[in-house]
């Protein structure tokens, strides 16, 4: 069965990288990986998967690479970098790229991957985090040629519940924009609910509880709220970086396109305020913090 699987590579094995090739080496795929920290790869290693010195040869036996990188800055090094992916890219491969980019950057990546080596390109940002990532039930919104898309909708569904083509390549990570801008302020609104219900002498533990099903009710109440009532911030799920990043890409897209983003231009301030004391790194929970310190 394993040998009739197309070959997959896959640069960045981070919080989300590590659990999204543990599902791909359980499929059966042949995985070869690369990643700047050679160490984490180690547990990967004992699974069958091979690594390799350079994201050049990623390429060598693969037919899908894929990314799982921080930010613009760091595809656009492991793509066109020294010993970067189209030094080895050829026609035929395919790069899928997980991360949550600038839509222009990808549009003007994937043309010059695609002039300089003849592989193609599809952005396919992911929503569900880690526990999602573990589970395989992320939320894919891709970009790309059709046939492109349909030819990795096999694979990704080792990863996600659902694999949506918004459109040609760009249109994945404006997608990822509009999903990050509602996460973001979500998350800074639950924030100002805990904070206030402690301060008027409520159980803030019995809000997600009580919300449930209700029309304020999503996800990130469930998962964030607790945490936030129990000032419970490790296991660190993800970052507020991660957040301040897209939220400052929302309002760059927002300008480019002579759209109104007023409310995730203030969480952009508000995440950055939150980040510069010490929070970057930290889970988005800690933003209960902030919000408790402003008053006296």
């Amino acid at each position: 069965m394993s040998t009739s699987l197309p070959a997959l590579a896959f640069a960045g094995i981070g919080l989300m990288g590590l659990p999204m090739t543990r599902r791909l080496l359980a499929a059966g795929y042949p995985l070869t990986l690369w990643n700047r920290t050679p160490d984490k790869c180690a547990p990967l290693l004992e699974l069958g998967a091979h690594r390799v010195e350079n994201p050049a040869e990623l390429c060598r036996d693969a037919n899908v690479v894929m990314l799982c990188l921080a930010n613009t800055e760091v595809v656009r090094e492991v793509v066109f970098g020294p010993g970067g992916i189209v030094e080895g890219a050829r026609p035929g491969q395919l790069l899928v790229d997980f991360s949550s980019l600038e839509p222009a950057a990808t549009r003007e990546m994937a043309a010059e991957l695609e002039a300089r080596s003849g592989m193609r390109w599809v952005d396919a940002p992911v929503s569900g985090g880690t526990p999602g990532a573990e589970a395989g039930t992320l939320a894919i919104m891709a970009g790309g040629r059709e046939e492109d898309v349909e030819r990795v909708r096999p694979i990704l569904a080792h990863l996600g519940q659902r694999l949506t083509r918004m459109g040609e390549v760009g249109a994945g990570q404006v997608t990822k924009v509009c999903n990050q801008m509602i996460v973001a302020c979500n998350a800074l609104v639950i924030a100002e609910v805990v904070a206030l219900a402690e301060r008027a002498g409520v159980d803030a533990s019995l809000i997600a509880p009580a919300l449930a099903g209700g029309f304020a009710d999503s996800k990130p109440l469930q998962i964030l709220a607790p945490q936030m009532a129990a000032s419970q911030f490790e296991p660190i799920k993800w970052h507020v970086r991660t957040l301040l990043k897209d939220l400052d890409t929302a309002v760059k897209l927002s300008h480019q396109q002579g759209s109104a983003t007023p409310m995730s231009g203030l969480a952009a301030q508000l995440m950055r305020l939150h980040g510069s004391q010490g929070n970057l790194q930290r889970d988005p929970a800690t933003l209960v913090e902030m919000l408790r310190e402003q008053c006296p």
